[in-house]
């Protein structure tokens, strides 16, 4: 198996020549940074990557999480990671210094979460789930609660989950059955079930600290009653660490990211297990959108890690195994070449190329806008808030369904081979599904981004998204390589305002459900044009690189991103056609079906 799994090139050539991420270093917050420490930081991720966590993707696969005298057992990889990434400061790295965090740019924090991702996700989401909940209380939680908590969920000694799903209410939360009652001594009793919970138990940390949604007695219906509560599996007391009546009753086997237990949570069964209110009452959904909105673009960064491996694993591949002639060869005697000399392998690997650093440069710079909204004030801060907020379904869906095909085709690219467990991408097409159902599903992307985000503010976010879109083609007509690609950006942008203008006129005329009936569609149309956006930037950065480059490593790199980019506006931009045509065309035909007609 090759150790490869991510190109460090292009990561930094999307950091610091496409998104110039190094000029965040002018503002105040993060004047202590500059380019030297943030190549010392991806140097440093890249080593535990290499080193720590990629060597055991495979065992971990292969000996998944198992519940064990009451205990969840891990891979001792985990223990150490979770070690390392404490002692390194890397979970609390971009929290303020008073907290014990070295306020690095979000956008840097995400890149070393797409190295780690890239060498084992599994491995990846234990201190990055840790570093969600620990800013949850950081924000919203009590000083108290914030000096109890934090130093060893950041030390990595207390690993950190977010727990909503539970069996009868996964994505409507609103439906969530779990009580919290008052017990008029600073916490709260605890009782219920919870599913699906990643990391929610194993013996890799000292004590498991759950974020979780629960509805105190006499609150509001709905979402407007659920409240937010810190419920650790172990609570300190007088000292030392105690049983808080919570317990694992089991492991869920899954078909992918094996390495991470998925839990079931008995909670408060004997009436004893207490919570801590983090905020307001009846304001925990606000409270977690937080961690949710931060995950969302974990999970699309999670999966463009994985598409990563698994795109480098196919090239690999491909330039090594060799099978017939170049077309037009009809020597029988002449030896065969390499497969990646076969245009339609190339199509493949162009394929999962875009895929992969489209994503990759979308969610770096949903991060971008993120360090930007907290360094600046007034119309610019709302400006970047926007941006991300439009963006947000978008950098998490994306990758997460083209990721599903990108690593299809790498299988393709490795013939039968792929879908064997002689090489990892059978691995990664498994670890990989997950990704457009955790953190909501496509769906719900869908519906948030087409009833929601679009419309917010009276279309503020979308306009200024089409505004932004229509600068940087301005800046495309500088260079002969990009003057094409932008005139097309603009065309297709105004293409998705043509669908919404008519989906409006739908929702005016038939209502919400025939409106967001095809939302997913939407979602799949906007993330086309937002991804050609992003490889309409790192043309330009590669036009500008390609003009100065003395290397023949370089020239060969900066054409490949100029070629990647045209792929991508040749093969992918184009499909947004036909999402048009079945968005306008005035059949809801899913609201149209009748259930009953389902039935053979």
């Amino acid at each position: 198996m090759a150790e490869r799994f991510l190109s460090k090139r292009n990561l930094r050539f999307t950091l610091f020549e496409a998104l110039n991420i190094q000029e965040i270093t002018q503002y105040e917050r993060f004047a202590t940074h500059n380019r030297k420490m943030f190549d010392l930081v991806l140097d440093e991720a890249l080593r535990m990557g290499k080193d720590l966590i990629w060597p055991a993707c495979e065992e971990m696969d292969a000996i998944p999480p198992h519940l064990e005298n009451g205990k969840v057992r891990v891979h001792p990889v985990v223990a150490r990671f979770m070690a390392e990434s404490g002692e390194g400061g890397w979970i609390g790295a971009p929290f303020p210094e008073e907290h014990g965090g070295q306020e690095l740019p979000i956008t840097l924090a995400m890149a070393c979460q797409f190295i780690f991702s890239a060498a084992n996700y599994s491995a990846a989401v234990f201190p990055e789930l840790s570093t969600g909940a620990a800013h949850l209380i950081l924000s919203f939680g009590s000083p108290e609660l914030a000096e109890t908590y934090l130093p060893p969920m950041m030390a990595g000694k207390w690993q950190g989950t977010m727990a909503l799903t539970e069996p009868d209410a996964g994505s409507s939360l609103s439906d969530i059955t779990t009580e919290a009652v008052d017990s008029g001594q600073g916490y709260y009793r605890i009782r219920g079930r919870k599913i699906f919970i990643s990391a929610g138990d194993h013996d890799a940390v000292e004590n498991v600290v759950h974020l979780m949604l629960a509805k105190i007695p006499g609150g509001p219906p709905g979402v407007k009653g659920i409240s937010l509560f810190v419920v650790p599996k172990l609570r300190p007391e007088g000292g030392k660490l105690v049983e808080n009546d919570l317990i694992c009753t089991q492991v869920y086997h899954k078909m992918g990211y094996r390495g991470t237990p998925l839990t079931e949570l008995a909670i408060g069964d004997h009436d004893n297990c207490r919570g801590f209110l983090v905020g307001e009452p009846h304001r925990g959904l606000v409270h977690m959108f937080q961690m949710m909105n931060e995950a969302r673009l974990g999970v699309g960064m999670g999966a463009t890690g994985i598409a990563s491996a698994a795109y480098c694993q196919a090239l690999e591949y491909t330039r090594s195994r060799t099978q017939s002639r170049k077309m037009g060869n009809r020597d029988p005697l002449s030896p065969p070449v390499p497969i990646i000399e076969h245009a339609d392998i190339r199509r493949m690997l162009l394929f999962q190329r875009s895929v992969v650093e489209g994503a990759l440069s979308l969610i770096l710079q949903c991060c971008r806008y993120s360090d930007l909204v907290s360094v600046t004030q007034g119309e610019e801060k709302e400006r970047y808030h926007l941006l991300l907020e439009i963006l947000t379904p978008v950098a998490k869906t994306f990758p997460s369904e083209m990721g599903v095909l990108a690593t299809s085709a790498a299988i393709q690219c490795l013939g039968g081979y792929g879908y064997c467990d002689d090489f990892p991408v059978e691995r990664y097409f498994r670890d990989m599904r997950i990704h457009p159902i955790h953190e909501g599903t496509t769906g719900i992307q869908g519906m948030d981004l087409l009833g929601r985000k679009v419309v917010m503010q009276e279309g503020k976010a979308l306009s200024l998204f089409a505004e932004t879109l229509a600068a940087d083609a301005k800046k495309a007509e500088e260079f002969p390589e990009t003057c094409q690609s932008g005139e097309r950006l603009v065309l297709a942008m105004k293409r998705v305002e043509e669908v919404i203008l008519h989906l409006v006129g739908v929702a005016g005329e038939k209502g919400a459900e025939a409106y967001l009936a095809d939302a997913a569609l939407f979602l799949e149309m906007f993330g086309q044009v937002a991804v050609a956006w992003q490889w309409l930037i790192s043309g330009m950065a590669a036009a500008r690189g390609l003009a100065v480059a003395k290397s023949k490593a370089d020239r060969n790199f900066y054409q490949g991103k100029l070629l990647t980019m045209r792929y991508f506006f040749a093969y992918e931009l184009p499909k947004i056609e036909g999402l048009a045509t079945r968005l306008t065309d005035g059949e809801a035909l899913t609201v149209d079906m009748e259930t009953a007609w389902f039935e053979d």
